[in-house]
């Protein structure tokens, strides 16, 4: 048998075949590793890119307000006070908390129970969440209640509250609007923009693209914590069904429902790949605390004083107002005055010159537990935008009060476009607009807006849509006494 050399073995045909063999297969790897790292950042681009919305706000003053809101709520709402129930909704959030492009922010995520049957949750900016055993108890599995709370930790994440209150910022004076309308504010850099914790509140109240956003980001979030990211759709289409033909749920009301959403969700799941029936439902921790929750006793929101000082009665718990007095009273502000009923009240507006007029029983508690004008008249004044001498001014004034009224409420709409109306000689527009009434059903809201050198003065007349007519006349008489200031 003849000596196999090194050079013999490195030429033998097949060891050649052998080591060529493996070579392409060596090949065939690297092409294939090559492959899946060029399509793996595509498949993971697959996903929605969520840009946040421009914010005039700093992160820290994200957390600075939000825990000063937070201390608010603690205040104004009842809490479960079960340490059980919020080490499980602490547990849960920051599972999905840890999922949230948050870009580095350190939140101090804070999770708390409300004792309230309502279906509702909210996250304030900073990273404060307060969630409604109504929603606990309403939720058929834990993926649902993850739904809910992944899209409450999205607004945080994209930080809506405050590219709200920037927006807020840019329309100086609208504070008397959202004051008069929806009660006091409280202290606080950002809260003094009328940001109180009820239904006008600037930090809570999100446009339909801010909703389509969290709903998508809430989506990921599912997916990326082990979740059938189908639950948050799921639970929101339960509600739709549930509440078909009746008042919307809580959730609904505070929470915009932006169009197309549960398509919207669908499409982002296929954008995410991957079976969804695999992901996570429930759990044993879920079960427990439900059980908790539905033990606890019911309690009754509190009441909150108005900006009068005086307790608000809660809609549909006090007879209608009494009918206007015949005789009136002057009411003499800065640069205007006029006569309004003896037998109404005045509640003026702590951060401007605005005014609400009421009689009583016109204000009453809304579903958040906020003083809510339901019956009376709004006065107050504006700095609008733009060029106040081009001959739209007025026009274009008054449709950025419009604007920044619905911006606050949603359900607010126009009814009767603008026509021209004179008030004491000046020359003014009338819009008619249809609303929620904290009294149930809609109202009529009858603005008047005049543009002065001193800004656009409005006045806003607001009733129950029933009832309106028989104020009607009232209105008339106190926007006839009206009187500029030279």
């Amino acid at each position: 048998m003849p000596k196999i050399s090194p050079q013999n073995i490195l030429h033998s045909p097949a060891l050649q075949k052998r080591v060529a063999t493996a070579h392409c297969g060596v090949k065939r790897f690297a092409l294939f590793l090559c492959a899946f790292l060029l399509i793996s950042p595509v498949i993971r681009a697959q996903r929605t890119q969520l840009k946040a919305p421009w914010n005039m706000f700093s992160t820290d003053t994200d957390i600075k307000e939000g825990q000063l809101l937070a201390l608010q709520a603690q205040k104004q709402y009842v809490m479960c006070n079960e340490l059980k129930i919020d080490a499980y909704l602490t547990q849960l959030g920051l599972r999905l908390a840890a999922k949230l492009p948050t870009h580095g922010v350190q939140y101090p995520w804070e999770f708390h129970c409300v004792n309230d049957k309502a279906i509702n949750a909210f996250a304030l900016p900073g990273g404060y969440v307060f969630v409604n055993r109504g929603a606990i108890e309403a939720a058929d599995n834990e993926s649902q209640l993850a739904g809910v709370m992944a899209h409450e930790l999205s607004h945080v994440a994209l930080r809506h509250g405050t590219s709200q209150a920037s927006k807020a910022q840019l329309a100086q004076g609208a504070v008397g609007v959202l004051g008069g309308l929806f009660g006091n504010s409280t202290g606080g850099t950002l809260l003094t923009q009328g940001a109180s914790l009820g239904a006008g509140s600037v930090l809570l109240r999100y446009s339909r693209s801010a909703e389509t956003q969290a709903d998508v980001m809430g989506t990921q979030v599912l997916f990326d914590t082990g979740y059938d990211p189908r639950a948050m759709a799921q639970f929101f289409e339960k509600l739709q069904a549930e509440t078909a033909g009746k008042n919307p749920p809580q959730f609904f009301s505070d929470h915009p429902n932006p169009d197309n959403r549960l398509e919207r969700v669908d499409e982002e799941i296929e954008k995410l790949g991957g079976d969804p029936t695999k992901g996570k439902r429930d759990s044993a921790e879920f079960e427990a605390a439900k059980r908790l929750v539905m033990a606890l006793p019911v309690v009754k929101k509190p009441v909150v004083s108005t900006t009068a000082g005086t307790p608000a009665p809660a809609a549909g718990s006090v007879p209608a107002p009494v009918a206007a007095s015949k005789h009136s009273v002057a009411y003499e502000a800065n640069s205007y005055a006029l006569n309004y009923p003896d037998n109404w009240k005045k509640y003026p507006d702590p951060n401007g010159e605005g005014i609400s007029f009421a009689p009583e029983n016109g204000v009453l508690q809304d579903r958040q537990g906020n003083g809510a004008l339901a019956y009376g008249m709004i006065v107050g004044v504006t700095k609008p935008n733009g060029d106040t001498n081009a001959s739209d001014a007025l026009d274009t004034a008054t449709q950025q009060l419009i604007g920044t009224l619905q911006q606050a409420n949603p359900a607010m709409k126009v009814t009767r476009k603008a026509t021209h109306v004179r008030l004491n000689g000046q020359h003014g527009l009338s819009t008619y607009l249809s609303n929620d009434s904290p009294a149930g059903g809609q109202e009529t809201d009858w603005l008047i807006t005049v543009l002065r050198p001193g800004g656009l003065y409005y006045f806003i007349a607001v009733a129950p849509q029933g009832v309106y007519d028989d104020y009607d006349q009232t209105f008339a008489a106190i926007l006839d006494s009206v009187r500029f200031q030279k």
